[in-house]
């Protein structure tokens, strides 16, 4: 079974991208983020090509904002929106879906982004993640959590680590809140000391100087992660014309189709004296 989850930052927008890509990569589960449509809007633009690929859809989306989706070709099962538990800001967000799917519960989630250390997002952002601990703790053995988590779990998941002291995404809070999922990061273990990213802002040279965070995660309960046969990130996804500012992660579970791809660094760019890099704004 492939999962793979992609932060398309506006399905509407990438869709050109979106549909070619199903066909190329295949995926049996897709979990994304950012889709900034209703459900109503998602199912007029998709459900006829959806339905052409076998894919059945889960949809909670918003207007101009957030939104999230499932889309499944090995069955969606007690569909569920939202996290029991999470709070709004100031009301409940479409921030998630979740779905049985080929025996694996599996969540889209896009989780707040904090914005500053201390604020009011932040400690939205720490509540929110509070509250998927206590609905994946009460899913069962087989799990799995994916999507644009909105932290760096280590120094080695952004670009320089000294650029990011203060801000939020790195902060020790964060990171705790995601390790209490107890599930573990499949990427990761797979690739322990390449270095990986997901998400480079849209300024210019940020991709191409291979200035990025990974941030985009896929996250497995212990049975689902024994059976990873591949976990990589689609960079490819990330380039041409009109792409996400994130790249697709995809993990194979029990067989691999395309090989355990590793991660494709470009050659890094020659520093610009005197030229500090700005943080990027999630």
């Amino acid at each position: 079974m492939r999962v793979a989850t992609w932060n398309v930052n506006s399905v509407k927008q990438r869709l050109p991208r979106l549909l070619p890509w199903l066909d190329e990569r295949a995926p049996d589960v897709l979990c994304l983020q950012e889709t900034k449509l209703t459900d109503d809007a998602f199912d007029a633009l998709l459900s006829a090509p959806l339905a052409e690929r076998g894919y059945q859809v889960a949809a909670f989306g918003e207007p101009r904002w957030n939104g999230v989706a499932l889309l499944s070709r090995v069955g969606l099962d007690d569909v569920v929106t939202g996290v029991a538990g999470a709070p709004g800001f100031p009301h409940p967000e479409a921030r998630a879906v979740a779905a049985t799917c080929g025996g694996v519960r599996v969540h889209s989630v896009y989780v707040p982004n904090g914005r500053e250390p201390d604020s009011d997002h932040y400690r939205y952002k720490l509540a929110w993640l509070a509250a998927l601990r206590e609905v994946v703790a009460g899913d069962g053995e087989n799990v799995l959590v994916c999507g644009d988590i909105n932290v760096a779990l280590a120094d080695a998941d952004v670009f320089d680590p000294a650029a990011y002291v203060g801000h939020t995404h790195v902060t020790a809070p964060e990171r705790r809140a995601v390790e209490a999922l107890g599930l573990r990061d499949v990427v990761r273990e797979r690739w322990p000391a390449e270095r990986i990213f997901t998400y480079w802002d849209y300024r210019a040279g940020m991709f191409h100087q291979d200035l990025g965070m990974r941030i985009d995660l896929v996250l497995a309960s212990g049975p689902v992660a024994s059976r990873v046969a591949a976990a990589w990130v689609d960079r490819k996804a990330r380039k041409g014309t009109g792409p996400s500012d994130h790249a697709p992660v995809i993990v194979d579970l029990d067989t691999a189709p395309d090989g355990d791809i590793g991660p494709v660094v470009p050659p890094p760019s020659a520093p610009r004296p005197g030229r500090s890099v700005k943080v990027p704004r999630n």
